[in-house]
């Protein structure tokens, strides 16, 4: 007789699952989009990336981040119990609230969250993409 584990089934089921179903390389991606004055602020918590490798542009009325958050070695005298941290690329993209001023928008990344600060735009316009540099504190 083998012993049913129900929620090792349902572990085992989203592995499996596409990257895409939730997240790449299934990080937490969440993410807090307000109004601040003048400003439509987001802010991720995203530890252990490297600013240089995040991506941040907006595109029309979305928000896009991306990044990678590099493998470790798994050393072979470790015997890991579980090995939850994902590491890979992520890519996540959310509608703003409002237009906003795309060449005015900053990006800082400071203790494991990246902050996004964006001059709300009284007129929207179509345009393009516009990459943002983001400084690592």
């Amino acid at each position: 007789m083998i012993k049913w584990e129900p929620w090792a089934d349902v572990e085992r089921f989203i592995d499996v699952l596409p990257t895409s179903v939730f997240g790449k390389a299934g990080l937490d991606l969440a993410i807090d989009v307000y109004e601040e004055g003048a400003n439509v602020v987001a802010k991720m918590q995203l530890p252990g990336i490297d600013p240089g490798k995040l991506n941040v542009s907006v595109e029309d009325d979305y928000l896009r981040v991306s990044g990678s958050r590099e493998e470790e070695k798994e050393e072979k005298s470790k015997q890991y119990y579980r090995k939850e941290i994902k590491k890979g690329e992520f890519v996540r993209m959310v509608t703003l609230p409002a237009a906003v001023e795309k060449d005015k928008v900053e990006a800082i990344y400071e203790r494991g969250v990246l902050s996004i600060t964006m001059p709300r735009k009284e007129k929207k316009e179509s345009s393009g993409p516009v990459k943002i540099k983001v400084l690592g504190a």
